[in-house]
């Protein structure tokens, strides 16, 4: 069955900030070669870059690389160390210790599903960095949840 229900995002959402957690770990424990090889499975299985291109705007990401449609820009958003994204220091990289999504709405239609909201991220000193966040899912052949549009930014300061 391909229908999505609210769980699956839900669920989606939580292994999400999970694997960030554990690429924040990774790099603490093992140094960046570990950090870059979580981040990689957290790619493969969480977002659908095997398909083609997704849809992924990344929070503190500037011009002329602010997209990242491909899974090279996204390792390298989430882990840094790509020569060809000199700007990216790695959001992963940044200990953080816990990731809270709180969904404004979701949207299910058959196989895909969008979500509106925020995410705070809290590091090891316990800052708390509170982002807006939209995803949209499709449910691959296989019945896996994929992201396959991520928008992210910083709140309006005005």
């Amino acid at each position: 069955d391909t229908t999505i229900t609210e769980a699956d995002v839900l669920a989606a959402q939580q292994a999400w900030g999970d694997a960030l957690i554990r690429i924040s770990d990774a790099h603490a424990k093992g140094g960046q070669d570990a950090a870059k090889a979580a981040a990689e499975q957290a790619l493969d299985s969480a977002y659908d870059y095997a398909q083609g291109p997704v849809l992924f705007k990344p929070t503190l990401t500037t011009d002329p690389q602010i997209f990242r449609t491909d899974r090279e820009g996204a390792l390298s958003y989430f882990v840094g160390g790509n020569p060809d994204y000199p700007q990216d220091t790695g959001f992963a990289l940044k200990e953080w210790t816990d990731v809270e999504v709180d969904n404004a709405a979701v949207m299910l239609n058959g196989d895909l599903a969008t979500s509106l909201g925020t995410v705070q991220f809290t590091d090891r000193d316990g800052n708390v960095t509170t982002v807006d966040k939209s995803w949209t899912f499709r449910k691959d052949d296989a019945g896996v949840l994929r992201i396959i549009q991520h928008h992210s930014s910083l709140q309006f300061q005005g």
